[in-house]
């Protein structure tokens, strides 16, 4: 990643870290230096850290501590297919993200992904069996058969601040 893309994607988990900050009244912030220091093949690194060192170091948002279950991914990109989502094809974007999630991913994890594309706007996609809900959304279906449902930021917050903060606590 340039150093331009690398300052796009802090500034947006900033953006997103001190949105849940104000929204939950509690201490979130951007993971430092983050970018996969528990998933994929840095997942052998779980074999030796404290599940709180693991919980705060998965995915690119640090929660507060009693929120337990929180994996989240945020992508601030130029431009997205979104036309692909009608054509019932494969997206290597999402792919990509969604996999990113899950490689972090603990059983019972809250797994999340926070969107921004430039002069379009914000989103989240979420797995379908999540208590979430969504107003307007179009699901899609990765090649692991998992289904995620994307919606816009603003609304999943509008329908779900309770029920997101429950998900991660309980």
């Amino acid at each position: 990643m340039t150093s331009k893309s690398k300052a796009k994607g802090g500034a947006w988990e900033r953006d997103v870290a001190n949105h849940l900050t104000e929204l939950y009244s509690a201490p979130f912030m951007r993971v430092p230096n983050s970018g996969a220091y528990t998933g994929g093949k840095n997942a052998v690194r779980k074999t030796y850290m404290s599940e709180g060192q693991i919980r705060h170091m998965k995915g690119d948002i640090v929660p507060p501590d009693n929120w337990k279950h929180m994996n989240c991914e945020c992508k601030n990109y130029g431009s997205f297919p979104f036309h692909r989502l009608l054509l019932d094809v494969e997206i290597p974007l999402f792919e990509d993200w969604f996999g990113q999630i899950m490689d972090a991913a603990d059983p019972g994890d809250v797994n999340v992904l926070f969107m921004k594309i430039t002069r379009v706007g914000k989103f989240v996609g979420f797995d379908v069996n999540l208590p979430f809900k969504a107003a307007r959304f179009v699901d899609y279906t990765d090649k692991e058969n998992r289904t995620w449902r994307i919606t816009s930021f603003d609304s999943f917050f509008d329908l779900n601040k309770a029920a997101f903060e429950q998900a991660n606590i309980g």
